[in-house]
């Protein structure tokens, strides 16, 4: 037991079921997630994980895409997945009445999915189109080509979605070969919440995935450490979105919840340094925030803002003045206990979302392999002190490390960046 809600077992082939029983919750939300996803693919097999993810929704051997859908919707719920750089997930949440239907469909789609030949078809049209929303969301694909960057040469800087070339050129054979290998124990992991019972849970896991064994699981590398870069990726438009930050601490570090307050006290929220500094006192930008990456061997702080060409450059440089006055001036009054209320606040309201609730239990515990309740995380957090947030600070906020990203049309004042140009 973990504590009195969060149970962690094992069914009789190894698969870890977590179980979090809310009381008074009347929905109730199952998980099955799978060890792999963009970082365990090879060049010619970019997206596939992606694209399977999709292609199971379009058929079982038992339904066809309409008919889950009417089931799922009939039962109060609804049914999603999303595929990330280590794992992949499907789940299924609805009413508590009607939780026998979301256990159902989630074993069906996980455990027998048709993953026919012109599904797959259809699919890649889907996927493709996709890819190209990414890339005409420059707030977003931002993230992407910062990836590239700091991750360069390392399989954290491949993208979920994948290539249009790859995706073209993936079949339904291809996506069969793979799901037969990494579909399988000991690459799963099942997840529930709400209300939930951890016997019933238990049960189900052993009856649906038990007997999907023989899986390999995925060899990875801890990327190496790389120096400072910067790389410019030119798009039409009078906008620029920039990407800088550092590697940091992988999800299992003990340094984790200070990097998480060094990262509010920069960039989270209306009321955070960056926001002040960069957007209320000089106007330099519409949008910036901080934002830390975690995985099971490395991590990153970034921070991401938009602005106009002939402001992208002071709000680069008021960005790098920032992150001096923190490193030589510390924390002012009660900015730590105000950042720690911020966190807190944010994780509190998000467990009281079912749905929300499932994802962050799936995600922690993929991370770390065990799951922590909300109290403890809670209570990692209180214990951070100012001497924690400085010495971090010191530790991840270095000039040799720092990566620099920018999405836009030519801009003459970076024509000749480089990040050892900003002083911090």
């Amino acid at each position: 037991m973990v504590n009195e809600s969060i149970s962690m077992e094992y069914t009789s082939a190894g698969i870890p079921v977590i179980t979090d029983s809310v009381p008074g919750c009347r929905s109730s939300g199952y998980m099955v997630a799978v060890n792999t996803g963009s970082r365990d693919e090879h060049p010619e097999i970019f997206g596939l994980s992606h694209l399977l993810e999709h292609v199971v929704f379009r058929a079982t051997k038992t339904r066809t895409s309409f008919q889950m859908s009417k089931e799922m919707e009939g039962a109060g719920g609804e049914m999603n997945a999303f595929t990330a750089k280590e794992m992949t997930a499907f789940y299924g949440v609805t009413i508590d009445s009607t939780a026998n239907v979301a256990k159902d469909l989630v074993a069906d789609i996980v455990s027998n999915p048709l993953i026919a030949k012109d599904d797959t078809e259809l699919e890649k049209k889907i996927v493709l189109q996709e890819i190209s929303m990414c890339e005409n969301d420059p707030e977003s694909y931002i993230h992407d080509l910062f990836d590239e960057v700091i991750w360069d040469g390392h399989e954290l800087s491949q993208g979920e979605a994948g290539t249009r070339d790859v995706v073209n050129s993936l079949t339904n054979v291809d996506l069969r070969e793979y799901y037969d290998e990494r579909y399988r124990v000991p690459n799963l992991a099942v997840f529930a919440c709400g209300s939930v019972d951890k016997d019933d849970v238990l049960r189900w896991a052993e009856e649906n995935f038990d007997p999907m064994s023989g899986g390999r699981p995925n060899p990875r590398k801890a990327p190496v450490l790389t120096g400072s870069a910067y790389r410019y990726y030119k798009r039409k438009g009078d906008h620029c979105y920039v990407g800088m930050g550092f590697r940091a601490f992988d999800a299992n570090d003990d340094d984790l919840p200070a990097l998480t307050m060094l990262n509010a006290v920069l960039g989270s929220g209306s009321s955070s340094r960056l926001f002040q500094n960069v957007r209320e006192e000089k106007a330099l930008v519409y949008s910036i925030y901080n934002y830390v990456d975690q995985y099971t061997d490395a991590g990153s702080m970034g921070t991401y803002m938009s602005a106009t060409e002939e402001n992208v450059l002071d709000a680069i440089e008021t960005t790098a003045r920032t992150y001096r006055e923190l490193k030589d001036g510390g924390l002012t009054d009660g900015e730590l206990q105000r950042v720690k209320n911020l966190v807190k606040g944010a994780l509190i309201r998000g467990m009281e979302s079912t749905s929300r609730r499932l994802y962050t239990l799936a995600k922690g515990t993929m991370l770390v392999g065990k799951p922590r309740s909300l109290e403890e995380r809670l209570s990692r957090l209180d214990a951070v002190t100012e001497e924690d947030v400085m010495r971090v600070a010191e530790k991840v906020i270095r000039p040799e490390g720092l990566n620099v990203v920018m999405y836009s049309d030519d801009v003459a004042s970076m024509k000749d960046f480089k990040p050892t140009q900003l002083d911090f």
